[in-house]
């Protein structure tokens, strides 16, 4: 069977294959086959080195990996755990885990977590249930979430987790009034956790860590069972993640790990590409391979992403290569506005003849989808959002409509109660102000957006959200983005009739449909990792949306777009369009930026230029030109 497994695989994935003892760093690129590598080493250890599958532990992100994995596995080796031809003594009783770092730690403390005082029916809490316990501490302990947003609080607290900080340790390392006010909630919330017998996601990694670092013997006894441990997506670890991988792997170092640092995109979750470089550091004698022949994209694809990610210095680059043709050109479309831009994108779908699932359309930020969608819409395409809400359905853009629809009609009861629900004090702003303005009859004179503008001025709707928590910064960018929607309607009433009917437009038969598959993939680019597309439209292609503002002004964080730019390119398989707008209407501003500086990255005798040359846009053939 040796033969047969191996012949699958080229020649750099045949040596990282047999290689099974010791440290093992495998730096894999996009699309070379790194899960085919895990799944086929793991397949080798069972059949040809005969290694129990219960010491066997597989680590990845996500449950559906874990389990893609596994059932690989089993394919491979013809085997299921209770096959009768292979019995389960043979296998060991469980087979090798495949799991999340989460799900793997919630295992351990089940069983062990009694030695740390945690009852073996521990409940673990998900982040709403979390952010219920934070808003229930700050008000015992009469901290104003008018002052201090709830959510920054929590994202403050499991950062501190994640750095294996306790809430006893975190006073000594607060700087600042706001960190000081943490240390308070932290200590409260770990209390509450304990009262309520409950777990937080970043608990099941610290706690694990420190039962391993309390308890020598339970540490040993784990080394002992797991004795080969294979990593994936290594360069998304954490601190705690990185501490536990290397205690479980102390007795035996027999520990791969995958990895590709320039597809390390989630920084803002405490992933660190640095445990790639830690691990030489921690294991001295560690074999290192290299994956960088690509099995997805063409050479014109992966010589454009070369182009963007080589101008990275503080982490290895790969150059990938591939036996495929070299493919179309990359094409740059260069758009008069936003509209212009989606027009093109809807356009070049429904003239392609293919089918709408060879199409997926990235972009930097979600507010972005709004204009897309409308597009695809009105031109009837089918689509779906990934990981998204359909922009008028968010919950916040929903708040906000909910406040401009009782100034028009005050008797919309669906209305009043969502607003009520946002708080009293805001909906009584909200009254007094209406009512004001009512009495001056100084409403007849106010266009949409200076409605919009002092609705979120007098109610402080936007306090409920706190810019440096990612998820919440994306809703306060989509509540901008509705401000670029007010700008085009100036009459209230007419906007409101124009969302409303957007909202209730006939929806394509395929469109969010789980049944149906052919529909094109809407998806911020943090989204569309570890996925791949026939064509991909990467939108937005100018400085201040990608790379995106929050990022000039920082190094690392201006790298780490240049890596989220290189996973984006990277998901086209064929074929590939950037686009950019010489004028957006984005966050209410019309803006005239400059392209991006990726763009630029990119080798000149890659891109075939296309220029919008509609008249019917108003403007002349050469204006606007960047």
């Amino acid at each position: 069977m040796t033969i047969s497994l191996l012949n699958d695989l080229n020649k750099d994935q045949q040596e990282v294959v047999v290689q099974t003892e010791g440290p093992i760093l495998i730096l894999a690129g996009a699309g070379s086959g790194k899960t085919r590598v895990l799944t086929y080493k793991v397949a080798y250890l069972i059949q040809e080195k005969h290694i129990d599958p219960s010491r066997i532990l597989m680590v990845t992100f996500t449950n559906k990996a874990a389990g893609e994995m596994k059932k690989r596995i089993q394919e491979l080796l013809s085997f299921t755990p209770r096959s009768p031809a292979k019995p389960l003594a043979k296998w060991g009783e469980v087979g090798p885990f495949a799991g999340t770092f989460h799900s793997f730690c919630a295992k351990i403390l089940r069983r062990e977590g009694k030695l740390l005082g945690i009852p073996i029916n521990f409940l673990i809490y998900d982040q709403q249930d979390q952010l219920d316990i934070v808003k229930d501490v700050m008000k015992e302990l009469d901290i104003s979430q008018k002052n201090f947003n709830p959510g920054a609080i929590l994202h403050t607290i499991s950062e501190a987790k994640n750095e294996l900080i306790t809430a006893a340790e975190y006073p000594q390392y607060s700087r600042g009034y706001f960190q000081e006010v943490v240390a308070q909630v932290y200590l409260s919330y770990q209390k509450k956790l304990r009262e309520n017998t409950a777990l937080d996601f970043d608990d099941l990694l610290s706690l694990t860590v420190q039962l391993f670092q309390k308890f020598p013997d339970i540490l040993g006894a784990y080394q002992e069972k797991y004795r080969y441990i294979l990593i994936d997506e290594y360069q998304d670890t954490n601190k705690a993640q990185y501490v536990l991988s290397t205690l479980l792997s102390g007795r035996y170092k027999n520990i791969t790990v995958v990895g590709d640092a320039s597809q390390s995109i989630y920084r803002f979750r405490g992933a660190d590409f640095r445990n790639i470089v830690n691990f030489k550091s921690q294991y001295p004698d560690m074999k290192q391979f290299h994956l960088e022949q690509n099995y997805r994209s063409t050479q014109t694809i992966l010589d454009a992403a070369h182009g963007v990610i080589s101008k990275n210095t503080s982490h290895p680059i790969l150059k990938l290569w591939t036996e495929k043709k070299e493919g179309p050109a990359i094409t740059l479309y260069e758009a008069r506005t936003e509209h212009d831009e989606a027009t093109f994108i809807t356009t070049t779908i429904l003239q392609s003849n293919q089918p709408f699932n060879d199409f997926a359309v990235l972009y930097r930020t979600n507010a972005q989808s709004r204009v897309i969608e409308e597009a695809f819409l009105h031109a009837g395409v089918p689509y779906t959002l990934v990981g998204g809400t359909r922009f008028y359905e968010r919950r916040e853009i929903k708040d906000v409509l909910s406040y401009l629809r009782l100034i028009v009609h005050p008797k919309d009861t669906v209305s009043f109660k969502r607003v009520e629900k946002l708080g009293k004090g805001r909906m009584k702003k909200f009254l007094d102000w209406k009512t004001h303005m009512d009495a001056d009859n100084k409403l007849v004179s106010f266009s949409t957006l200076e409605f919009l503008d002092t609705v979120l001025d007098v109610t402080g709707y936007l306090d409920l959200y706190d810019a440096n928590v990612q998820e919440e910064a994306y809703r306060l960018e989509n509540i901008k983005e509705l401000r670029s929607v007010a700008t085009e309607f100036p009459v209230l009433s007419e906007f409101l009739d124009t969302v409303a009917l957007l909202e209730q437009e006939p929806i394509p038969d395929r469109l969010n449909n789980s049944k149906r598959t052919n529909v094109v993939t809407l998806m911020t680019l943090h989204a569309s990792k570890g996925l791949e597309f026939h064509t991909i439209f990467l939108i937005g292609m100018e400085e201040g949306l990608f790379p995106h503002s929050r990022s000039l002004m920082d190094k690392e964080d201006l790298e780490e777009e240049r890596r989220l730019c290189y996973v984006g390119v990277t998901r086209a398989k064929v074929k590939l369009y950037l686009s950019y707008a010489n004028r957006r209407l984005f966050f209410g501003t019309r803006t005239q930026n400059m392209v991006s500086r990726f763009i630029a990255d990119i080798p000149e005798s890659l891109l075939e230029k296309q220029i919008s040359l509609d008249p019917s846009r108003g403007f002349r053939e050469d204006e606007y030109l960047l």
